[in-house]
């Protein structure tokens, strides 16, 4: 979501702000803006729309200095404008923000009566001047940070400058991330590892509650009331070139073909000799499934795609009882959990703010708390009592690729481990199924193949303005993923149903110029999904197939076929959603849209 950059040292602050917003472009954002403080005087610059347009402002009207902070902003309270793009000001300091505040309206009130004046619709100035109006009594900065935070409900990640202390950086996190980076004479913060790596590789990771004062001279750490902390600093050991495109002419097509090398890195070592499953971050910790009776699992988006199949999977394998809950529902609809639930969720960034907020009213009510996500020391992945890293490496991608595979792949990984450990499966059953896991990597790398063969497709059906994805067991959650990657990024219509419900409903939109994409795959359920192919071509609907070897009946009734390589019909989801990344890919290009950075949406979103 949006993104900050901090820097204070004795280089020129803009340019290394600046370059850290380049790397936060992923994120989503819709204004940008920099503060920075020279001569006693701190300078702002904001401008609506890309970092671009930043760029040309500062072109024209440079700031200078070695203390600032940067931001790119996704609108929450507020349209997109330049008013409302941050860091905002407050007589003599600038703050930026990520987050909402929740109780802002009760504190603008207090604030009007205290004679504080309003120019922008954003919650954020309204910190800013509730910061402001603490250090007019309080003796230092981070004081007034600290007594303002205390009134405030809500969530944030923020980095705050005043031109009464130069050189001094505060920053703060609730409930949205915010790293900490140690140089040689000087110290960083952001939202995001990628903004800073390029300058140091010596990070802290902030938790809920706690606050950084920083200085040229040093980095301290304190909680919201005061008490000093020492920190870890972690070595960050991925290569900032994992985050470049690589020849790609998209961050989303290189990430589509990092597939193969991204489910293989998911893979090693965890799989022995033997054939038996060995998940660092799970360990021997069998506590975690000794009398379990069911298992929770919890996502969004993309990854509630994923935990979708995981169910299909855990049912068959495990026999233990599965529910799969949207983060946002899950909240709050009263769910019945214990300390016999395993609460399963599963976050590419580890930040998501609803999924975050359910894994802790799961922890409250006494679950027994696994996570699957992408980021190492992530706020889901430090608060799990156990965690699979997906090992995707950076995706950069607003639509999510390489995270969705390997968290299906992590999914596959844990089922077996569970179904072991609850003799549900022998270990000669799990070595089978391991083999044909092992052969995964392989395959995605034949289905990418097929990448010509779909930029054909795409080109035939650019134009429609509707989609329909049907797919039966475990490929209907590969047609809702294929669905929301086409409309995430193409900006097209579309849905995904199971395909036997097609005639309860969707049935009557099918006409000549609705493309229909069905995922039909060799196994018991193919013949039915053959019939509902036929009520689809009976009502002149256009049929792009997915499937797993050649059918002449499908080859009939099909206008294009896309045939990806024979699998364990248990891990070919893995496998058919790849066709649908592409030709969502495929669309979106020839529509002319931003295919890494879509409209409206945010990498990581760490607001409710």
């Amino acid at each position: 979501m949006c993104g900050i950059v901090g820097y204070t040292g004795a280089k020129a602050a803009d340019e290394i702000i600046i370059e850290g917003l380049r790397r936060l472009e992923y994120r989503g954002y819709d204004s940008a803006g920099i503060a920075t403080l020279c001569d006693g005087r701190i300078e702002i610059r904001r401008a609506q729309g890309k970092l671009r347009n930043l760029e040309k402002i500062l072109a024209e009207k440079p700031v200078a200095g070695c203390c600032g902070i940067g931001h790119t902003r996704w609108a929450t309270h507020g349209r997109p404008s330049e008013i409302n793009a941050h860091p905002h000001r407050s007589d003599g300091l600038v703050l930026v923000h990520n987050g909402i505040i929740e109780n802002y309206l009760d504190i603008k009130a207090f604030l009007t009566q205290e004679g504080f004046a309003f120019s922008s619709e954003t919650d954020t100035e309204i910190l800013a001047h509730l910061v402001s109006f603490h250090y007019r009594s309080a003796p230092r900065l981070e004081e007034a940070v600290r007594q303002a935070l205390r009134e405030v409900r809500g969530s944030y990640a923020i980095a705050v400058i005043s031109e009464r202390e130069p050189g001094t950086l505060v920053a703060a996190r609730l409930g949205s991330p915010l790293i900490a980076g140690q140089g040689k004479g000087e110290y960083f913060v952001a939202s995001d590892i990628p903004a800073i790596l390029s300058q140091t590789r010596e990070m802290v990771f902030l938790e809920d509650g706690e606050m950084a004062v920083f200085t040229p001279a040093e980095m301290t750490f304190f909680t919201l009331t005061g008490e000093p902390l020492s920190k870890e600093v972690k070595t960050i050991t991925w290569s900032l070139q994992l985050a470049e495109k690589g020849g790609y002419k998209h961050f989303m097509l290189k990430e589509i073909f990092e597939q193969p090398r991204a489910a293989s890195d998911t893979l090693t070592g965890r799989i022995t000799e033997k054939g038996c499953i060995a998940l660092d971050g799970i360990g021997k910790n069998q506590a975690l499934f000794d009398g379990l009776e069911k298992i929770c699992i919890v996502a969004c988006g993309t990854s509630w795609h994923a935990g979708l199949v995981g169910k299909y999977f855990i049912e068959k394998y495990c026999r233990i009882p599965v529910e799969i809950d949207i983060a946002s529902e899950f909240r709050y609809r009263s769910p019945i959990i214990d300390d016999r639930t395993l609460a399963l969720f599963i976050s590419q960034s580890g930040e998501t703010a609803d999924t975050l907020a359910a894994l802790r009213g799961a922890r409250r009510q006494g679950g027994r708390i696994v996570s699957i996500c992408n980021a190492v020391d992530s706020s889901i992945a430090r608060e799990s009592d156990g965690v699979i890293y997906t090992h995707a490496g950076p995706e950069i991608g607003v639509a999510s690729t390489k995270a969705f595979t390997t968290q299906l792949i992590s999914l596959f990984l844990l089922a077996l481990d569970i179904a072991v450990r609850c003799g549900r499966l022998t270990i000669l059953e799990c070595a089978s199924l391991s083999d044909e896991l092992l052969k995964i990597p392989r395959l995605i790398e034949e289905t990418l193949k097929l990448d010509s063969e779909v930029q054909a497709i795409a080109r035939d059906y650019k134009d429609a303005r509707d989609f329909l994805y049907l797919g039966r067991g475990n490929q209907f959650p590969i047609a809702l993923e294929g669905a929301l990657k086409l409309k995430e990024i193409s900006y097209i219509h579309a849905e995904g149903y199971p395909a036997g419900e097609m005639k309860h409903g969707p049935i009557a939109l099918i006409d000549e110029q609705m493309p229909v994409v069905i995922v039909a795959t060799h196994n018991e359920i193919f013949e039915k999904t053959l019939s509902n192919m036929e009520e689809v071509k009976a009502r002149g609907g256009r049929i792009i197939a997915i499937t797993d070897g050649y059918d002449p009946e499908l080859e009939k009734k099909a206008d294009a076929v896309l045939v990806v390589p024979a699998a364990h019909d248990d891990f070919l989801p893995v496998l058919t959603v790849i066709p649908l990344q592409l030709l969502a890919y495929h669309v979106a290009v020839l529509k002319g849209t931003d295919v890494d950075q879509p409209r409206n949406l945010a990498k990581s979103v760490t607001v409710e």
